[in-house]
């Protein structure tokens, strides 16, 4: 299940929009060998109330574009798949069957500055944060070089995979 969330009011949210995240959201899962019913919210967000959230939660005053705040731990250098194979969850990490993931917070008003200032579409910079958020939920980080190169080539092969390119 995804829960979509729109609190800002810069960007519209069309339903296009919506149904892009729901299914890059479920397209990533499913590569990523997420076998199990899951929830994921998203929250749509301006710069001003991510900014604020960014200094509450990492002590870092500045704007950002996605926040991910994933509920399941990793133990350093590992993912869901490698953790999760055999669906080994604690009965804290379930809600009515379904496994809590976690939160992405995302402002399109970041999203849509970054479009335009990298030269692609405002749908691709959408999805392409939504799946950097996603694979943090899922235990990925790019903190050292080495996580950085991993998450890097997963995000880019599942947005290539989808269809979406820096066009």
């Amino acid at each position: 299940m995804i829960y979509i969330d729109n609190r800002q009011d810069k960007i519209e949210v069309t339903n296009k929009l919506v149904e892009k995240v729901e299914e890059i959201i479920n397209y990533a899962l499913k590569e990523e060998e997420v076998h199990i019913s899951t929830e994921v919210s998203v929250i749509f967000i301006d710069n001003e109330n991510i900014r604020e959230l960014n200094k509450e939660q990492r002590n870092i005053e500045r704007v950002t574009d996605v926040l991910s705040f994933p509920m399941l731990d990793y133990s350093e250098g590992q993912v869901y798949k490698e953790v999760y194979e055999h669906n080994n969850f604690h009965d804290a990490d379930l809600h009515e069957g379904q496994l809590i993931l976690g939160d992405i917070v995302l402002s399109l008003e970041r999203a849509k500055e970054q479009s335009e200032e990298y030269g692609h579409s405002f749908m691709r910079e959408v999805c392409y944060l939504t799946v950097h958020s996603v694979l943090h939920l899922l235990g990925y980080d790019h903190m050292i070089d080495e996580d950085k190169i991993r998450m890097r080539k997963r995000e880019e092969e599942i947005l290539e995979n989808f269809n979406i390119t820096r066009n």
